[in-house]
């Protein structure tokens, strides 16, 4: 079942970290079956409020998606990242085909 990293990204310093780490991010994703699905596209918010932009990669699994996170080549560029913007990161597992909202009162 796929699984997603999300970042949303509330401020970044747009500088050579920045670039180093937006030109070296693909490689890292190639191993675990990742590719953005989202990337800084503009947002249209029609409800409540938001600053920022939103990053999401698609993984097949969850455990595709942990181990790139914690992978030595995506380790070795996240403080390119992390010392060069404000975000919020997380990892998430998506639904089964044909999940209805209603499934989840079953639980």
């Amino acid at each position: 079942m796929a699984a997603y990293a999300l970042a949303h990204m509330h401020s970044v310093d747009f500088g050579p970290q920045i670039i180093e780490y937006l030109e070296r991010i693909d490689a890292t994703l190639d191993d675990f079956g990742g590719r953005f699905i989202v990337h800084g596209n503009p947002i249209e918010l029609i409800e409540g409020s938001w600053d920022g932009n939103l990053i999401i990669i698609e993984f097949p699994d969850l455990e595709r998606a942990r181990a790139w996170y914690d992978s030595p080549q995506y380790q070795e560029i996240l403080p390119l990242r992390t010392e060069n913007s404000v975000s919020d990161t997380l990892l998430v597992g998506g639904m089964p085909d044909g999940y209805r909202g209603a499934d989840s009162l079953k639980h």
